[in-house]
């Protein structure tokens, strides 16, 4: 990743930082839920057939890790195969993964080693039309 894309994606999440989203607990993991909102051909409402995409990160499993799937039932509901770019914080690390694609049943998901510390993530889709990123920031036990 070059030096300028750190540095926009530090500004993003700079901006962003006091967004930072609640979890609710489920067992020793935290569930914190995020969103991407679509904006097909730019239009920023949405429509019908571009639905939200409601993404969960979970922390606390393992320490230094974070899973990040769908936050509707059963897993589902993160966009396919989406990009993700993260950053952590505390310690400077960056990384990037792709959600899995949710063939057979299974939901997409990402398993991202951030180690333990304030980290921000974005996530965007790789569909071809205008999608605004979902960003998160948590912090990883």
């Amino acid at each position: 990743m070059g030096v300028a894309h750190k540095l926009g994606v530090l500004a993003a999440i700079g901006a962003a930082a006091g967004m930072a989203s609640t979890g609710t607990a489920a067992a020793d993991a935290t569930t914190i839920p995020f969103q991407i909102n679509p904006a097909p051909f730019g239009i920023p409402t949405g429509s019908f057939d571009a639905p939200a995409g409601d993404c969960a990160a979970v922390v606390g499993d393992q320490p230094g890790v974070v899973l990040i799937t769908g936050g509707r039932p059963g897993g589902w509901g993160c966009p396919l195969s989406s990009n993700i770019r993260w950053i952590n914080l505390s310690t400077g690390a960056t990384g990037a993964a792709q959600l899995s694609d949710g063939l057979n049943g299974i939901p997409s998901a990402a398993t991202i080693n951030t180690g333990p510390g304030q980290v921000a993530l974005i996530l965007t889709t790789v569909t071809a039309s205008t999608i605004t990123p979902g960003l998160a920031t948590f912090y990883v036990p």
